[in-house]
């Protein structure tokens, strides 16, 4: 077992780059990380890991000798895991997912897995930063928008897209807009968390169409934006989960549906491994089961509602 608790250790400080976050994945200290690894240099009489100031790199031999210490460590996860998964699926499960998705549609869903799982502890996270998955010690995450972790292994679990709407006070007022070149004579609220707020892009029949918007309300949060358009301010846009009550409600109407593409989709996504441990499974197949088919958000307010509704 030293040896093991050496070539684990070794392992999550050369995935990390880092004694420090290598330390805290295993969670345990970072002279007891330093100990382990330098145990298992002097042991194989070779140096695994090229240490400076402010980076952990590896060596030709560590690299080498990584890739065989990870099959070994997944290895002895699995024949772990299929004892422990004996009676069925059970042990902690870190998720990590976005603020808005998780206060909108994954709290429910959590809490409905935990009671068709009951031997499955949970301990979940909320961020609109970009988690490290290995780093940071989480058997998953919820992502939405584009995936550039080549690393993680990804489930599709459902569409998404931005939906732009505004109050029927607003739109009585000022009109509706028909096309997306007629959005820049309106006041829009501005979605910071986007990577370029001023700039809303459309499209039909696989034409993409850019318009640049303007508009004195910022904020880093799509629900402030909405939580403004419903007073009047202007022309929010959001992900359409987080609007959805709103429009279900007549509190905001959507606009200009016909010219939304699918913005991006929310994923599962889970660190690479060989046997993927049941509890990890068991979760990913629930998400993927619950959102199947139409998302439940996109229902009650209608594909194409480009017009005011009667006052």
């Amino acid at each position: 077992m030293d040896r093991l608790d050496e070539m684990a250790a070794f392992a999550a400080v050369a995935e990390a780059r880092s004694f420090t976050q290598g330390a805290r994945r295993l969670g345990v200290s970072g002279a007891q990380v330093s100990k382990l690894v330098a145990r298992l240099e002097d042991r194989l009489g070779a140096r695994l890991l090229n240490r400076t100031t402010r980076d952990v790199s590896l060596t030709d031999t560590g690299r080498a000798y990584l890739e065989r210490a990870k099959v070994l460590l997944e290895d002895f996860e699995a024949l772990e895991s299929s004892v422990r998964d004996e009676d069925g699926p059970k042990g902690s499960l870190r998720i990590s997912a976005p603020v808005a998705f998780g206060a909108m549609e994954l709290d429910a869903a959590l809490l409905d897995f935990a009671e068709a799982y009951p031997e499955i502890s949970l301990e979940v996270f909320y961020a609109d930063r970009m988690v490290n998955l290995v780093e940071e010690g989480f058997d998953l995450g919820v992502r939405i928008g584009r995936l550039s972790d080549s690393s993680l292994i990804a489930r599709r679990l459902a569409p998404v897209r931005a939906v732009a709407c505004a109050s029927p006070a607003y739109l009585q007022k000022h009109g509706v807009p028909q096309t997306p070149a007629e959005i820049a004579g309106h006041e829009a609220i501005l979605d910071l968390n986007t990577s370029d707020p001023t700039l809303w892009a459309f499209g039909q029949n696989g034409e993409c169409m850019e318009t640049r918007v303007h508009g004195r309300l910022r904020f880093a949060s799509a629900e402030a934006c909405l939580q403004a358009a419903e007073r009047g301010f202007g022309i929010a846009r959001a992900p359409d989960f987080v609007a959805a009550p709103r429009l279900r409600e007549g509190r905001l109407v959507p606009l200009l549906c016909s010219y939304e593409p699918e913005l991006s989709a929310i994923h599962a996504v889970y660190p690479h491994a060989r046997h993927l441990a049941a509890k990890v499974r068991v979760f990913v197949d629930f998400l993927a089961q619950r959102y199947a088919g139409e998302p439940a958000w996109r229902r009650g307010w209608g594909s194409h509602p480009d017009q005011l509704p009667a006052a």
